[in-house]
């Protein structure tokens, strides 16, 4: 299972994605690929993300039975911890 979140993607990026994956809300993407694609669906979202951000979602053999990315700027980071991926909160520089 691959699912894809984007925020503030261009039309061009989100048109690509949806040649091979379901686009079950706006900006939200799944599918089941092997390893090569994810990595050839990955490479695409990192060159034409521009602006925007994303998080990457994917199963895998692990304690959590996935593992994910973030790429773009975003508050939110992944952050290891005791061998578990966790989500980290950079401070809010809008205030």
């Amino acid at each position: 299972m691959l699912v894809i979140v984007l925020e503030n993607a261009p039309d061009r990026l989100r048109g690509r994605l949806a040649v091979w994956l379901l686009e079950v809300r706006a900006g939200v993407y799944v599918g089941d690929y092997s390893v090569k694609v994810r990595e050839m669906i990955i490479q695409n979202i990192v060159e034409g993300l521009e602006e925007g951000n994303a998080v990457i979602l994917w199963k895998c053999p692990n304690e959590a039975g996935f593992d994910f990315i973030t790429l773009g700027e975003n508050r939110r980071i992944p952050k290891e911890m005791d061998g578990v991926k966790l989500i980290s909160f950079l401070p809010d520089t809008a205030n």
